[in-house]
């Protein structure tokens, strides 16, 4: 707990660490790798080049400083940090690895300013941060472990299916390799997967994109020409091949109701929204569905959307938007004309996952057209950071 004295340390620093932050963040992640290159791994190399790392760090901190006297406010913000942290198996001893590098920066990057006071005073901050973590990331955990078909670390898959879904889009179905059940999660959900690349330790997380069956799960992945990952799971991974599971994990799942939804995917934001969609009509809710993709080549899970409409044919309304070509209910892109005619019109709920201008456009129009802040739902397939922030 921090002293009286640190507290007003805090509070008449924090402006100042604020301003410099992107700077600090920047510093942070060549020191930690160099000092400790045992955790590049758990890094996506692109994500640091962006700057989407860093800033999302930045802005955790920053949350946690403005809302730390705010417990509930503070564990709802830093949600998506514990889902990241369990989708990557993160432990309680790497904690004092980011410290130590973290006070390092804001040292190298404030200089003078950095009293042993101050310093203190962060430092302390820091491990009330990383002590709510820690403590929040062990029940998520303990929670898995103790479901039926839970594990604890990592569980050994095999690539059981490999389905080709669209020019750029591949689903890889999963299966334990000791051939008990799984354990299910909650549609919208990701996972946390580790593999060996050219002798490299890498992690990434991809979303979930089928329900539950107890079995296997099923990851779909789109082709990216700078994807270290997605690239060897195109061209490398075959059926049989081994992969190494962690924990599901995330917060975007649906939220308990009666209020008609809307979700709206732009290319393989689809994955996560597929199965929610498929959850939701189970439970009898209505059902707008808008997917956008650049053709009929790219345009994933046809097959599975038609089938859902067969199903409910009262419930769900699939409407399918292209850039180009002359293959679907819309040409041109979910735009805030479109949202107006397809939104429900009896308090909706809307979900979107797309590119970081796809969901910034429709976060702003779904707002000019009434749809609160509370029912507005969305996630990063990357580093959070807040709708509207350009990529560097």
């Amino acid at each position: 707990m921090l002293t009286y004295a640190q507290e007003h340390m805090i509070e008449a620093t924090a402006p100042v660490v604020a301003q410099h932050l992107d700077s600090i963040t920047q510093r942070f992640y060549p020191l930690m790798f160099s000092r400790y290159p045992e955790v590049k791994p758990l890094f996506n190399e692109v994500h640091q080049q962006s700057g989407g790392q860093p800033r999302a760090l930045a802005s955790a901190v920053l949350a946690y400083v403005q809302l730390r006297h705010d417990p509930a406010k503070a564990r709802a913000t830093l949600g998506v940090v514990v889902s990241k942290h369990v989708s990557l198996g993160i432990q309680p001893d790497q904690y004092p690895i980011v410290g130590e590098c973290l006070m390092a920066a804001i040292g190298e990057v404030l200089g003078d300013a950095v009293t042993p006071a101050v310093a203190d005073a962060w430092k302390a901050l820091y491990n009330e941060l990383a002590a709510l973590l820690i403590n929040l990331e062990h029940k998520r955990y303990l929670e898995f472990e103790q479901r039926p078909g839970g594990w604890s670390g990592t569980r050994r898959f095999k690539i059981a299916s490999v389905k080709q879904e669209s020019a750029l889009i591949r689903s890889f179905v999963l299966a334990p390799e000791d051939g008990q059940p799984v354990a299910d999660y909650e549609p919208g959900q990701y996972i946390g997967l580790h593999l060996t690349i050219n002798g490299e330790s890498v992690y990434r997380h991809y979303s979930l994109s089928d329900l539950p069956n107890n079995r296997s799960y099923r990851i779909s992945i789109k082709r990216e020409e700078q994807g270290l990952v997605s690239r060897h799971f195109h061209d490398v991974m075959q059926q049989g091949d081994s992969v190494e599971l962690l924990p599901p994990a995330g917060d975007l799942t649906l939220v308990e109701g009666d209020e008609t939804l809307l979700f709206a995917s732009g290319g393989v934001g689809q994955t996560p929204l597929l199965p929610m969609a498929s959850h939701a009509l189970a439970l009898g809710r209505e059902v707008t569905y808008l997917h956008a993709a650049l053709d009929a080549n790219h345009e994933a899970f046809k097959n599975e959307i038609e089938a859902l409409k067969a199903k409910y044919p009262q419930r769900f309304k699939a409407i399918r938007i292209h850039e180009r070509g002359n293959a679907a209910d819309h040409i041109g892109r979910i735009d805030r004309e479109m949202l107006a005619h397809y939104l429900p019109k009896r308090s909706p709920r809307c979900y979107f996952v797309g590119p970081q201008g796809f969901m910034t456009s429709l976060d702003l129009a779904l707002a000019e057209l009434g749809v609160e802040a509370d029912r507005r739902h969305f996630e990063h397939f990357g580093p959070s950071r807040p709708l509207g922030v350009a990529q560097a």
